[in-house]
């Protein structure tokens, strides 16, 4: 798609709309994001966190994605083979909540359809929601290699996922137990730590008197959930409690199900905290269930999975958890159990997905020993070749803590949707048996009804997608481990820790080098976006309003690694300004190029020295760029492309270069549209992996050779190109203009209106370098007079500067009319003296200094100070003038 004739067809504005689909229909066409399998290239691999098919993605998902572009676009461009793997994850209770919901909309239940036709209806909504997000991926620009897209439901997947199981087992890591789990009583499954969301809560604790049973006396207990104590089966006190110590071995009443239950010792009670006595309830709190282990304890459930009262529960068998609570209450405040209750606000488990409150709940489920894995993984960490990098360093921290403390990991799920746990019972012994495939008898055998938790697949992510348990898969062996992970650091717990200790457990080695930690996108006040404060923002209406390389600058170089980012439209619109200065600059310099082709750029010509300071600082923003993006600081890289582009490239080199574009000079035009051109085709390969669509749009319209700037290499330093000194010369003509511009601006005369100009130098380089570009500095300031030497005297009633070594001078009598500026400087005078006196009056008033908070008292303060550097610097011209 090359524009052999150069052809400036360019609109005088950059319309997104009309660029960003043709490009990625054509980028996908040409199969330019596909791995090369090129044994001359390194391989630089990334997998992406595979999304949920649960709905849209946010904007928390267009950062991660777009980091994730930038790194893969840079890499390919500096010759890397580079696999961008994309892929989706079935997301097990979040989906099958949505398509539940979507169900009973129409009035149905997943069990009026049957397992297999509810999960015939999930495939459905799979394959509507992949597609949703294959075409936001593509809004975004990201470069994926959709030839080896992965599901984690896929049979490749599923085999290994089966694979990992079998061998746990096998090794003893996987077993089956009661243990208290996070139970969501409306979607009746075990849920994972990160499918519960905490909110604060207006409840209360309950006090209650638990009677002894040789009828000594009572103790008294309190509980934020009263009909837990259904299930009390003792009561703790501290073994260093003096209070109590008589009391242990003793037996209470419990009240309601008058249950005589001992009193036993146990370090874990906090004396401080309450009465020092604590009611144990082993099947319905994982510290109580701990300590019943300690005790020999019998553990008595009283709900049923659907947060029901059980058949344990005496008579409040059937009501609800929360109805029993409440009939609970009035039967222990009649019968004088109840001694009072206090309101306590406390922090709530939820269900993420079907927002019910979450039960600690005994239940038998399927775990994996986590001790010898978590030990494997941190002694990973201190070795060079199994170490894991994170970006920042200080998250290292946050993994070496979760692994030293982690728990048994409960896997199983009580779904339909999801990897079905390769377990079969006996039907008559019910003798257990795991295996990849049911066993030969398989009629005399039943297989486990539940699902594995949805981080049991994706924690095999980067070698599953690769083809393992094959390990002489091609992608397996070419391109695991990974180079790279970018994530958030609210999963480092749940899936980057998961990922590792799998990885290392089954290939010996660490599933990617790198961990890029990214935070979360909130508002403009700093709240985190979400759908009951209304401040979500959707990233396809950004592109539809900006298009997709103003949402990914924003992304990119907004934030500085591991810390949060906050979301501004104004931000959004100065980016979307930022591509237009580009697209103007751009379109100047083709209409200068005179339909020049790529082979015609010739750089070895005489160069001004505007051309020697462009390249130079050309070289410079390269390595700059190089380096900062190799460190990950994108924003940092970002700050400096946007500077050498507006500032040094747009507003000074563009300037500079029309005084020889529009010259006699043919030689000197010559070069300088190579000048122009070489800049600009390497500005557009810098500014690729941020902006790709705007880059080849205008990359396609400049000379160039190949098909697409995705495959063009990336700029590298041409010490040939670098004119150490052009730099300090071209910055001491720069601070001349820059002088006779505020000059100017100060006592307001136009750049249309002649001037004098004298600058007197203080050294011999600064008077060499601006004695070579007295011609510039003329044209640049309107000089129609202008002397540079050493030494030179101030005429009298002029404005003067001083710059790096020189002082420059401009007579006021060429610039303005002195009886016009004193009348204006004497009305400015009066209204700063107005404004000075209306605060200090303000200030002065007790009624105000007594009422209005600090901030404001504050405020007042800084524009006092303001007013009065106004009056002072409007009052000394205006002296100056009056000599």
């Amino acid at each position: 798609m090359a524009n052999e004739t150069n052809e400036i067809t360019m609109p005088t504005k950059y319309d997104p709309s009309a660029t960003e689909a043709k490009w990625y229909d054509y980028w996908l066409e040409n199969d330019v994001f596909k791995a090369d399998e090129d044994d001359s290239k390194q391989p630089y691999t990334i997998v992406i966190p595979p999304p949920n098919v649960t709905g849209k993605l946010h904007l928390g998902h267009a950062w991660d994605t777009t980091l994730q572009d930038l790194l893969t676009r840079l890499k390919r461009m500096q010759g890397y083979d580079v696999l961008w793997l994309p892929g989706m994850d079935h997301a097990g209770i979040a989906t099958q909540a949505k398509v539940e919901q979507k169900l009973r909309e129409d009035g149905i239940m997943r069990y009026d359809l049957g397992r297999e036709k509810f999960l015939e209806k999930t495939w459905e909504w799979k394959d509507e929601y992949a597609d949703t997000i294959r075409a936001q991926w593509s809004k975004l620009g990201l470069g994926l290699d959709y030839s080896r897209e992965r599901f984690t439901l896929d049979e490749g997947l599923s085999k290994a996922v089966q694979e990992v199981f079998v061998r746990l087992y096998e090794k003893g890591l996987i077993y089956r137990g009661e243990y208290i789990v996070n139970w969501d009583p409306a979607q009746k499954t075990a849920v994972s730590d990160i499918e519960v969301i905490y909110q604060e809560v207006e409840g209360a604790f309950y006090h209650m008197k638990y009677p002894l049973a040789d009828g000594s006396g009572h103790i008294e207990i309190a509980t934020t959930r009263p009909e837990t104590m259904l299930g009390d089966t003792a009561v703790a006190v501290n073994p260093k409690d003096e209070r109590y110590a008589h009391l242990v071995g003793k037996t209470i009443m419990l009240p309601v199900m008058n249950r005589e239950i001992p009193i036993v010792a146990d370090d874990y009670v906090d004396m401080e905290f309450g009465t020092g006595c604590v009611k144990i309830t082993p099947a319905h709190d994982p510290n109580d269930f701990e300590i019943g282990n300690r005790h020999e304890l019998p553990r008595i459930l009283v709900m049923d999975e659907g947060g029901k009262m059980n058949e344990n529960a005496g008579k409040y068998e059937g009501l609800d958890r929360f109805e029993c609570r409440k009939q609970l209450v009035k039967d222990l405040e009649a019968d004088g159990t109840l001694v009072k209750i206090e309101p306590h606000t406390h922090s709530v488990g939820h269900s993420e997905r079907s927002g019910a409150v979450i039960e600690p709940y005994l239940s038998k489920q399927w775990f994996v020993d986590m001790e010898p894995l978590a030990k494997a993984a941190l002694e990973a960490q201190g070795h060079d070749d199994t170490k894991v990098n994170f970006v920042p360093e200080r998250f290292e921290g946050t993994y070496l803590r979760w692994m030293e403390n982690i728990r048994d990991w409960c896997i199983s799920r009580q779904l339909w949707w999801g990897h079905r746990i390769p377990a079969w019972y006996h039907n008559e012994t019910g003798e257990i048996y795991v295996g990849k495939e049911a066993p030969a008898d398989s009629e005399n055998w039943h297989q486990d009804e539940d699902v594995l938790d949805t981080w049991f697949s994706s924690a095999l992510w980067p070698f599953s997608t690769m083809g393992w348990p094959d390990t002489d898969s091609a992608d397996f062996k070419r391109y695991f481990p990974t180079s790279a992970l970018v994530t958030g650091y609210d999963i480092i717990f749940f899936w980057v820790s998961r990922m590792i200790f799998q990885s290392l457990e089954f290939t010996g080695k660490q599933p990617f080098n790198d961990v890029l930690i990214h935070g979360l996108i909130r508002d403009s006040e700093g709240r985190k976006m979400s759908k009951s404060l209304g401040n979500g923002v959707d990233p396809m209406e950004v592109i539809d309003q900006y298009g997709a390389d103003s949402l990914r600058w924003f992304l990119l170089t907004g934030s500085t690694p591991g810390n949060d980012l906050r979301f501004y439209w104004e931000k959004i619109e100065s980016t979307w300004n930022f591509a237009n200065k580009i697209w103007n600059a751009s379109r100047f310099a083709l209409m200068n190029m005179d339909g020049m082709k790529y082979e015609e750029i010739d750089l070895s010509g005489e160069k001004t020295l505007a051309d020697k300071w462009i390249l130079t600082r050309l070289n410079d923003t390269i390595d700059q760029v190089t380096r900062l993006v190799d460190k990950y600081e994108f924003g940092e890289a970002g700050r400096y492309l946007y500077n050498f582009i507006w500032e040094e490239f747009c507003n000074w080199y563009i300037e500079m270069a029309k005084l020889t574009l529009y010259g006699e000079d043919e030689a000197a035009k010559a070069t300088t549209r190579s000048v122009l051109a070489y800049t600009l085709d390497s500005i557009m390969r810098l500014m690729h992996p941020f902006m790709p669509f705007l880059t080849e749009e205008i990359w396609q319209h400049l000379p160039h050779e190949g098909d697409s700037i995705v495959r063009a290499s990336y700029p590298t330093r041409r010490d040939e190109l670098h004119f150490a000194d052009s730099v300090p010369a071209f910055e001491a003509v720069m601070n001349v203009i820059r002088s006779v511009r505020n000059i100017r601006s100060e006592v307001n005369a136009p750049m249309s209106k002649p001037i004098q100009l004298f600058i007197s130098t203080s050294d011999e380089a600064t008077q060499d370098y601006l004695s070579a570009n007295e011609t510039t500095i003329g044209k640049f300031t309107n000089a129609t007079e202008l002397e540079i030497g050493r030494g030179l005297t101030a005429p009298d009633k002029s404005m003067s500067a001083i710059m790096t070594g020189a002082e420059l001078f401009i007579p006021l009598a060429d610039l303005i009319n002195f009886e016009e500026e004193i009348a204006r400087l004497e009305k400015e005078v009066a209204k700063y003296e107005k404004e000075v006196e209306r605060v200090q009056k303000k200030l002065g008033n007790p009624g105000f200094t007594g009422k209005a908070p600090a901030h404001v008292i504050d405020e007042e303060k800084a524009k006092e100070k303001d007013y009065l550097d106004k009056h002072d610097a409007v009052r000394a011209r205006l002296e100056e003038l009056r000599k």
